[in-house]
């Protein structure tokens, strides 16, 4: 079998053709060795980041900015935005803070800090 695709691992985008024989695979027209990687985990098994929102109870901060520690795969992250969708933050975090353990093999951190005001940039009671 042989196949097509750009990878998506660094700003060079290149346009890869990979060929698959059994457990068998190579990777021609890639730049750099992170875009063979990625050609081999995207037919064997395929992985994501998520970043996205999550609802708080805050009135002066509705929504928190989170993304996953680390990949998950890409055929759980319809269920994976299913939790992230139903979780509401009760507390005031930091940056890196985990918000949800351990979905899919990885936590969802916050990416904002709510501990500081918006607008002057001090602590929040």
């Amino acid at each position: 079998m042989t196949k097509e695709m750009t990878c998506i691992v660094c700003p060079n985008g290149c346009l890869m053709r990979i060929e698959q024989e059994g457990d068998k695979i190579e990777v021609f027209d890639a730049i750099c060795k992170r875009g063979i990687e990625f050609a081999k985990n995207e037919l064997t098994n395929p992985t994501r980041s998520i970043t996205t929102t999550v609802a708080t109870k805050f009135e002066d901060y509705p929504l928190l900015s989170v993304k996953t520690s680390g990949e998950i795969p890409k055929d759980k992250i319809f269920e994976a935005m299913k939790k992230i969708n139903s979780t509401i933050v009760k507390k005031r975090v930091k940056v890196d803070d985990v918000v949800i353990k351990n979905l899919f093999g990885t936590d969802v951190v916050a990416t904002s800090d709510m501990t500081l005001d918006v607008k002057t940039q001090r602590l929040i009671d």
